[in-house]
């Protein structure tokens, strides 16, 4: 295939929907653990959990509107018929959306009483949205097939996808909290690690056999030689978390941002082997990035507002966490 700029522009546009869906599920995910690990916790320690998010979880989700709109703009046939076959639970994703925003307000200034409902209402809305990806990631593996498999399958990861969200919010708490708060993020992120990485592992080895041009990818050789770091650097990653949890003492010595960093790492990775499974696919086995992609002419403009765009979001994202990072305090309002 000749890489002119023809060629090469829609698959510019699908790295830049890849980073933008990457960055939410991770900056997003973490939030949406800390959500629902909420109910676990006490009510001193919940407002400084809800602390730990504040300055940062409405603009992670930025990164989902960018991924939205690229894949409207520039790939209008994929997003007609991705979004038409998840209408139900994107709806499910907005009103969960929707039920954080509001709760995470009203939990503050809402009188004593009804501040445990809308604690419950912002864990509810967590549990909400990262149920809907999960569904919704299922059904996009299986190349949105009607069945008994393919539903039991997007079933499976609708019910495993919040477990490794709450590990990113257990990985978060345990860097940016202190004392008793800390040390119970360790043991959440020590119970939900296994369910993790059995939903992760279930996923990886379902995923080749719910589609054959997946399998042919991974277990041809000598690509299987080529695509084996990234198993191994995930067994890794997931080793270095089930070390540092098991150990309070490394925690307590400054090294709990390694269980944040190795859970990030085994996203990143997974993310990588998804994109290696679909290309050339931006819907598998129906749509191709370029049969799916808007006229050249349109690319050509869209991609000077994203020139522009992008570099701003990652600009602000970085400037953001720089002047709100350290130990989370109680929440408070006003002076």
């Amino acid at each position: 295939m000749t890489l002119d700029w023809v060629t090469l522009l829609p698959l510019i546009f699908m790295a830049v929907m890849g980073l933008a869906l990457l960055a939410y599920v991770v900056l997003d995910g973490y939030d949406l653990g800390v959500g629902l690990l909420l109910p676990f916790a006490t009510d001193a320690e919940k407002d400084v959990m809800i602390s730990s998010i504040g300055p940062f979880w409405d603009a992670n989700e930025t990164w989902l509107v960018l991924g939205i709109g690229v894949l409207l703009v520039a790939f209008p046939l994929a997003h007609g018929l991705v979004l038409s076959a998840l209408y139900l639970p994107v709806a499910v994703m907005l009103i969960g959306l929707i039920l954080r925003g509001v709760s995470f307000d009203f939990r503050v200034k809402a009188r004593a009483a009804r501040k445990e409902m809308w604690n419950r209402f912002f864990a509810l809305g967590s549990l909400m949205a990262a149920a809907a990806q999960g569904w919704m990631l299922g059904r996009y593996l299986t190349a949105f097939d009607k069945g008994l498999w393919p539903t039991l399958f997007s079933l499976l990861i609708a019910l495993t996808l919040p477990t490794a969200y709450a590990m990113l919010g257990a990985g978060w708490l345990i860097m940016k909290t202190e004392d008793a708060l800390q040390l119970k993020a360790v043991r959440w992120a020590r119970l939900v690690l296994w369910p993790m990485g059995a939903a992760l592992l279930g996923i990886s080895l379902a995923t080749p056999l719910v589609s054959p041009p997946v399998f042919d990818k991974w277990f041809a050789m000598p690509q299987f030689l080529g695509l084996l770091p990234i198993p191994v650097a995930c067994a890794a990653a997931f080793f270095a978390a089930f070390h540092v949890t098991g150990r309070e003492n490394v925690v307590k010595a400054g090294y709990g941002w390694v269980v944040f960093a190795s859970t990030v790492l085994i996203f990143v990775l997974s993310f990588l082997g998804l994109a290696y499974s679909i290309y050339p696919y931006i819907v598998i086995d129906k749509l191709t990035v370029w049969q799916a992609a808007s006229a050249h002419e349109s690319l050509v403009f869209i991609f000077v507002g994203v020139a522009i765009t992008l570099p701003a979001i990652i600009v602000y994202t970085i400037f953001m966490y720089r002047v709100f990072w350290g130990k989370a305090r109680d929440l408070t309002y006003g002076l």
